[in-house]
């Protein structure tokens, strides 16, 4: 293995922390899956860095990092609203904005052009909330309970920038698509 591929394989290996987390959650094993939920995140920016720092960027890695990232956050999502931790109403949000999101990715690459991905500010922030939120759950839940209007500042955050950064990518990408289709 060459030294440019670390990134990649520290990519790889955050996909293989998802199945423990989500089986840690379901199991209420709070504390637990908190460290291994902070190990990922450690992980991806460990892989960012190794990647921007030796400019061992890769196409595989560009299109893997932000698949692990979106799979650890959404399944820890999904698992946290199965137990009632987080709102069914945000986590039903946060799925049909990533669904529309892909459709209109899906969509403008075969009717429009071909494309790379960029992550907005906008989706920056709203993946940061995402995952603050998460670990905010697994902190209350696990260690000590923190207050309840925390709690609802970060959902309510979450709410709006997942609405502001999904109506965002619709308006961004929707005059894009618009612009090209026209020629």
């Amino acid at each position: 293995m060459k030294a440019r591929h670390i990134p990649n394989v520290i990519t790889a290996l955050r996909f293989l922390l998802v199945p423990p987390v989500v089986i840690l959650l379901l199991q209420e094993r709070f504390t637990a899956a908190l460290i291994v939920f902070g190990v990922a995140g450690f992980s991806d920016g460990l892989d960012g860095f190794l990647a921007r720092r030796f400019d061992w960027r890769s196409r595989l890695g560009g299109i893997m990092d932000p698949l692990a990232d979106k799979l650890l956050v959404l399944s820890s999502f999904i698992t946290l609203g199965w137990l009632g931790l987080i709102p069914a109403w945000l986590v039903l949000l946060v799925i049909f904005r990533d669904l529309v999101i892909i459709a209109g990715a899906t969509f403008y690459h075969m009717r429009i052009e071909h494309f790379e991905a960029e992550p907005s500010i906008a989706s920056k922030l709203n993946t940061a909330a995402q995952i603050l939120l998460v670990l905010t759950v697994l902190y209350s839940s696990g260690i000590q309970t923190l207050p309840a209007v925390l709690m609802d500042i970060l959902l309510y955050g979450v709410l709006v920038t997942t609405l502001w950064s999904g109506f965002d990518y619709a308006w961004t990408w929707g005059r894009r698509a618009m612009h090209r289709g026209g020629r």
